[in-house]
């Protein structure tokens, strides 16, 4: 399989399982290296053996608690003196707490914003000057399809990822001379372990089983468009053709999938 990143090194946080362990996955079996981040040691020691294994690629990774500033501005400075020609950012950490407004804690929404908002724009920052210097750069942001029409019981976290789609559409057209591409990926619900977190009741994950994406196939899609100029990567279709319709005609999009709206 030829590819554009061969050789390159590319940051994924998030790393360690769900969407991040395959797209670490296959970037390697692209010819990429991996830089990754997450906060399990052991994931990430198993996941580099393996991916040297299978790949015959040596990954790189490095501990990290993306909640904590201190903690991030010391790794990204670690990574930036260690390694040369990292071209992609591939901001993936994410969280979500399924609540409505009145029942959730502050506590839960600190992090979600943490996390969620506050890590990618602080990740973006400290690498932006290197991939300036370089003059040459992708920046891919995994945002939700809930940022595009949110929900009952998601207003936290749809409002975190609504701030994403925000802050890459200004970014990507402050990057436009830098030859530094920006990408938006905004995914429906995918079979990950985040619903473990979310939903841990698993009624909205039982409701929409059906519907749920392969995790394997959105990081395939996701590494297919590395270094390329995409804006976004919407999946499924029919949620992004649905949520074009609801920005057109919010009203009428609420009231006829009212109970679709409130599976979660």
């Amino acid at each position: 399989m030829q590819t554009n990143y061969v050789g390159k090194k590319i940051v994924v946080t998030g790393a360690s399982s769900g969407i991040g362990e395959m797209i670490v996955k296959k970037i390697a079996a692209g010819g990429g290296i991996p830089i990754m981040l997450a906060r399990s040691l052991d994931k990430l020691r198993q996941l580099q053996e393996q991916i040297k294994e299978e790949y015959k690629i040596h990954a790189f990774y490095y501990q990290v608690d993306l909640t904590d500033e201190e903690q991030m501005v010391g790794v990204v400075s670690t990574i930036i003196q260690e390694h040369e020609d990292i071209t992609v950012l591939i901001n993936n950490a994410g969280i979500g707490v399924f609540q409505y407004v009145s029942d959730t804690k502050w506590e839960d929404v600190q992090v979600m914003f943490r996390l969620n908002v506050l890590a990618v724009i602080r990740m973006t920052q400290l690498f932006l000057p290197y991939l300036m210097q370089q003059k040459q750069g992708h920046i891919i942001n995994i945002a939700s399809q809930a940022g595009k029409i949110s929900t009952p019981k998601s207003a936290v976290y749809a409002s975190t990822k609504h701030a994403i789609i925000g802050f890459s559409n200004a970014l990507r057209q402050e990057m436009a001379n830098n030859n530094i591409y920006v990408t938006t990926v905004n995914l429906g619900p995918v079979k990950t372990n985040f619903f473990s977190h979310a939903d841990p009741e698993g009624n909205y994950q039982k409701s929409v089983d059906r519907y749920m994406l392969d995790p394997e196939k959105v990081a395939a899609r996701i590494t297919e468009v590395l270094l390329t100029r995409k804006r976004e990567i919407n999946m499924p279709l029919w949620m992004d053709i649905g949520s074009r319709f609801y920005q057109l005609f919010p009203g009428m999009m609420e009231k006829a999938l009212k109970s679709q709206f409130n599976k979660k």
